[in-house]
């Protein structure tokens, strides 16, 4: 019996006590009640403080309501016990059959278990890296690129649609300096101050004259374009290179070219006429600007400057209403530590042009990364000049580790991680130890077969699953799809790989137990105890592959 199982199991005695008059809810019987792991051993499998919720409404005490509850509940199958603790606490003990049922569930939903429909229905679009294609991705976009594809894993493992979107900055002056910077590269020229310096700009400048030679003897301003362009082809399809090597792969590559190539529906001019038609925007010191102090913005917001120049505000306008019109539901945006100023005028944005910013715009703001190298931070690339960028990263530490080191903090953390400690194999680094403990599993799965033991199907006879340990690790797995619910609901992925070292850790005091052997020892005949175990440890692989994809990290078979 898992948490989602009791949960309907409490709701039906509830309902079955309304029905017999025993209790009145004006409200009605709610559809779920929270049930959880309770922290101290001795109090039951599981515990729920939903008579605290309701015997006010009910007109009663907790403590008179809990009793009527507990009652019910002492009757339902695969319960074996039930007590009411403190002011009204109800502490479940489940009967071992139920809860050993978990593993032969997990076994059979295989790749789909943790899988739910709490955000079924939605569509959501997550924008999470947002980068010049003018040079290498950079540590910063490498954060991004983990949090954000895994909260897009754990927002499809709970039901939703999601696409993942990558906004290409591919206007505006850096990008004459970009193609100012190759065409000098390319003609022996000294680079222009203001232009890129990385060495990454010969090597651009040289594969762009290898594929066009006939570029250097264009004129002069057609021969710049011709560089930019050429260029940004190359440098956008290194960073789509880049990302699918580090497992992030992207659904839209949108350009911000796009929201000004003319006056079509869903343009910056378009949007701006809607705008003035509903009467958002005004008229002040020869510039037009947006009423978003209406909307909670600490000022107005300039969209035209006084010299006719388009603002930034003003493509963030017209490309949230491009996604809204492209059918999502939802917005999420990952920025950068310096963007906290966007919260407050993204809301009022969204506000203005007559959405709920609560139900539609989700702004997170990402802390800063450093990467330590006996000592000293890694502040400088070979081929950019002055950044570290992700393909010396993945080089440096690895794709998993890498990955899992900076899904297992909230994005609004500072973070500091040391390469020595990420990379190295011991049960101190937790990707090491997550990993392991799957290796492990495939390794007792491959003795098991070497012996001649096979899961058992419809033999498996859970009630067998009966030592502490058991059902330790059974209620871990039990508790994986909430887990995996709250991460997509919270847009915290890092629940994920905290819950899988908690798991790896249940896992391998159970191993380490004689009484849980799951191998016949010596010449000792298979046993249906020791089939019961061996469906445990499939479930156990299960849940650590998941966990593990949803983090966008390999589950090994060996270590």
């Amino acid at each position: 019996m898992n948490p989602e199982q009791l949960s309907e199991t409490i709701v039906d005695a509830l309902a079955s006590l309304v029905a017999d008059g025993a209790i009145t809810l004006p409200d009605g019987v709610p559809t779920q009640v929270t049930v959880e792991r309770p922290r101290q051993k001795g109090h039951g499998d599981y515990a729920t403080n939903v008579a605290l919720q309701l015997a006010k409404k009910a007109g009663t005490n907790p403590r008179a309501f809990a009793d009527l509850v507990a009652e019910r509940l002492r009757a339902a199958d695969g319960i074996a016990e039930v007590e009411v603790a403190g002011p009204g606490f109800l502490n479940v003990t489940v009967e071992a059959g139920a809860q050993g049922q978990v593993a032969a569930d997990v076994v059979a939903a295989g790749a789909a278990y943790g899988r739910t429909g709490t955000l079924a229905g939605q569509s959501i679009n997550i924008e999470f890296i947002s980068a010049n294609p003018t040079g290498p991705l950079h540590l910063g976009h490498t954060r991004w690129a983990v949090l954000g594809d895994a909260i897009a894993r754990v927002l499809q493992a709970a039901g939703a649609e999601v696409a993942r979107e990558f906004y290409i900055n591919d206007r505006g002056n850096q990008m004459d300096l970009f193609g100012a910077s190759l065409e000098a590269a390319a003609l022996g020229r000294p680079i222009p101050d203001d232009g890129y310096q990385g060495g990454y700009i010969a090597d651009l400048a040289a594969a762009i004259v290898a594929e066009q030679p006939g570029i250097v003897d264009l004129p002069e301003g057609e021969r710049l374009r011709a560089f930019r362009e050429a260029g940004y082809a190359l440098q956008l399809a290194e960073q789509q290179r880049q990302l699918d090597g580090f497992n992030t792969h992207f659904d839209v590559w949108f350009s911000e070219r796009d929201l000004h190539a003319d006056e079509s529906h869903g343009s910056v001019a378009d949007t701006l006429r809607d705008l003035k038609d509903n009467g958002h925007l005004f008229e002040a010191d020869g510039a037009l600007w947006m009423r978003t102090t209406d909307f909670g913005d600490d000022k107005d917001r300039v969209l035209i400057r006084s010299n006719g120049e388009l603002t930034y505000f003003a493509s963030d306008t017209a490309y949230y209403l491009n996604k809204r019109a492209r059918g999502f539901d939802h917005c999420i945006y990952l920025l950068g530590a310096d963007h906290h100023g966007y919260v407050g005028r993204l809301r009022a944005m969204a506000a203005c042009v007559g959405d709920d910013p609560e139900l539609t715009l989700d702004v997170m703001i990402g802390q800063l990364v450093k990467i330590m190298r006996d000592g000293e931070e890694l502040r400088l690339s070979k081929r950019a000049g002055t950044i570290v960028t992700l393909n010396e990263l993945m080089d440096e530490i690895g794709v998993d580790a890498l990955r899992y080191s900076l899904a297992r903090y909230p994005a609004d953390s500072p973070l500091t991680l040391d390469v020595a400690e990420i990379t190295k194999a011991s049960s101190d680094n937790p990707v090491y130890y997550v990993q392991y403990a799957h290796a492990r599993t495939c390794r007792m799965m491959e003795n098991a077969t070497d012996v001649g033991m096979s899961l058992p199907g419809e033999a498996f006879d859970p009630s067998l699953l009966d030592h502490e340990l058991d059902g330790r690790l059974l209620r871990a797995l039990a508790d994986y799809p909430r887990v995996v619910a709250s991460a997509a609901e919270l847009r915290e992925p890092h629940r994920v790989s905290r819950y899988l070292e908690d798991t790896a850790a249940v896992f391998n005091r159970w191993y380490d137990t004689k009484e849980c052997r799951m191998l016949p020892q010596g010449d000792e005949p298979v046993t249906a105890t020791n089939e019961a175990r061996l469906v445990l440890v499939q479930a156990v692989r299960t849940v650590l592959a998941n966990g593990l994809d949803l983090l966008g990290v390999s589950a090994p078979e060996r270590m």
